[in-house]
């Protein structure tokens, strides 16, 4: 069983960065795919970006390419999601969640097993 936590989310301006965080804990971390996912109120849960346990495979959402950096330390259990240019639409809660499949990461909710509880993301403009 994966226990995950993220953290890193906050209150930032148009433009600015943030750097998210998720440690897990429970699990041999670098035999998972690892993921970044985000839900705004009243919207459903939409994948953001994802790695594959080796972390040399990554894929982003259309919405956050180029301005948004997945990478991995499997010695730290930790993944990560750099977020560069934000913008208010990019306002959400932000999870992390862990697969065990070792193919290519999946982009759809239903296929990773272990979720964290959320890290809150404001852009204000």
């Amino acid at each position: 069983q994966v226990q995950l936590v993220e953290s890193g989310g906050g209150l930032v301006q148009a433009g600015g960065s943030l750097r998210l965080s998720c440690a897990a804990s429970g699990g041999t971390f670098s035999n998972y795919a690892m993921a970044w996912f985000r839900q705004a109120p009243g919207k459903e849960r939409e994948f953001v970006s994802a790695i594959n346990w080796t972390g040399r495979s990554t894929t982003y959402a259309d919405s956050v390419k180029g301005r948004f950096t997945i990478s991995r330390d499997n010695a730290k259990n930790s993944v990560y999601l750099l977020m560069n240019s934000l913008k208010p639409e990019d306002t959400a809660v932000y999870y992390c969640a862990a697969s065990s499949y070792r193919g290519t990461p999946y982009v759809t909710s239903i296929n990773y097993a272990y979720w964290g509880q959320g890290t809150q993301v404001t852009v204000s403009s």
